[in-house]
């Protein structure tokens, strides 16, 4: 077999690994080990790609971002911050027709923009809203689905660690990454109330209603969330003033948040010990991932492979917008089985050479910041995708007496507004670069 049949056939076979539930980390670092072994007819450049491969990942300054962002996650939760967002909210919103929804929406859209994670979003905010969705008499369907798919703010609204994974395959700007994010993810939070509303009519004994606050309890409660927003300017508007990097950026917002945790007697010894575990724990499984996928795709470089399918699909010549729908439908087909980190990892190296060599009447820089976005609300859409969502998942462990499948149902409608989101941000590339155009 040639080098390019060797690296076409290794698809069908970690998809079969994956398949058979092998970690994706390891199914990818062992389909390149194994792969680097029958290009080069022997194991002396496959262990040497090792050697070389881990430290050459590893030593990128900018993946200590990851462990950075993580950390700030697990502060703002101990700080109280996702309580203080959600009570915000529901003092506003609670009282309209779905209004609590609303609300838990709102509050993860807040969360997300001091947390990079998608998992860590849906969980914090399931223990606080969850309870009260209940209280309030919203069916167990519509509210797992409702918290499962306000989770997905995390990844889209800055900081990102999906993002920042996406920047340093494509070699792309975290900043303006960061910035064409912003109006999507402002996007997709109004399309979930949005969705939310239009869902609360359709099915009246879904959710329940709950009485006025007065207007002092409001601002009060809109007090309480100063934190999330010093923290917020102080970490994205240091990073567009130039005051610090995205990577001084993450530390320093992870020290406002403990800093504001310990005021609020959140963080002591005990529960920094445990943030640093679980940051470490969290990080070390986005590594490995990261380094099966180098160890992957360092291998699929050396059979051409990315090379030869950007060179067929543009001699194909179909239009660019008929081969980015095919991509974008890859992507939807993924996410019903993959985490959106490993789709990222897996398939960017693959598919960016392709879209980079298709005209959008974009310069190249700003066709890779909106392919990126586009690929990220994509992979988000995954996220809640039956049938291996895994914020359903996680949302659903909380709450055991619903049936997934009354999650299922519901968040189909969620599904629906994310598949409108993605046609417009498509149609309209300006949406997207509006504020990195104006800003930079």
């Amino acid at each position: 077999m040639t080098s390019l049949e060797i690296g076409l056939t290794s698809f069908p076979v970690l998809l079969l690994l994956i398949f058979l539930r092998v970690p994706i980390g390891l199914a990818m670092f062992l389909v390149g080990l194994f792969g680097l072994y029958f290009v080069t007819d022997g194991w002396n450049m496959a262990l040497s790609r090792l050697k070389t491969e881990t430290y050459s990942t590893f030593s990128s300054y900018s993946l200590s971002i990851v462990p950075m962002f993580l950390l700030m996650g697990h502060f703002a939760t101990l700080g109280g911050m996702s309580t203080a967002l959600f009570k915000a909210a529901e003092s506003w919103l609670g009282h309209k027709r779905g209004g609590v929804a609303m609300a838990a929406v709102g509050a993860c859209a807040g969360f997300g923009s001091i947390c990079g994670s998608s998992l860590a979003t849906a969980a914090t905010m399931g223990q606080v809203a969850l309870p009260e969705l209940r209280r309030y008499g919203y069916s167990g369907g519509f509210s797992t689905a409702t918290l499962a798919a306000g989770g997905t703010l995390g990844i889209l609204i800055p900081p990102s660690v999906i993002l920042v994974i996406y920047a340093i395959l494509t070699e792309q700007n975290i900043a303006k990454l960061f910035l064409a994010a912003f109006i999507p993810g402002i996007l997709a939070a109004i399309g979930y109330i949005i969705t939310i509303s239009i869902y609360v009519r359709i099915h009246p004994d879904s959710a329940g209603t709950r009485e006025p606050i007065p207007y002092a309890e409001r601002f009060r409660a809109l007090a309480d969330v100063w934190p999330v927003l010093l923290v917020f300017l102080l970490v994205v508007g240091g990073i567009y003033l130039g005051w610090f990097t995205p990577t001084e950026g993450a530390a320093v917002g992870a020290a406002g948040t403990g800093l504001i945790a310990l005021v609020n007697r959140g963080l002591n010894f005990s529960t920094l010990i445990e943030s640093f575990l679980a940051t470490g724990r969290s990080t070390a499984m986005i590594f490995f991932i990261v380094l099966g996928a180098a160890f992957y795709n360092g291998f699929l470089a050396l059979t051409q492979v990315p090379q030869e399918l950007a060179q067929y699909v543009t001699s194909l010549g179909y239009s660019p917008w008929v081969v980015l729908a095919i991509i974008l439908s890859l992507y939807l087909v993924f996410g019903c089985v993959m985490d959106s980190l490993s789709m990222i990892l897996l398939t960017v190296p693959i598919f960016f050479p392709i879209i980079s060599q298709l005209d959008f009447g974009l310069t190249f820089e700003e066709t890779a910041i909106w392919f990126g976005i586009i690929v990220l609300i994509v992979v988000e859409v995954g996220l809640i995708t039956p049938p291996v969502g895994m914020n359903l998942f996680v949302i659903n462990s909380m709450d055991r007496t619903t049936p997934m499948v009354e999650t299922y149902k519901a968040v189909t409608y969620f599904v629906a507004s994310d598949i409108v989101r993605v046609i417009i941000l498509v149609a309209f590339p300006s949406i997207t670069l509006f504020l990195m155009r104006i800003l930079n």
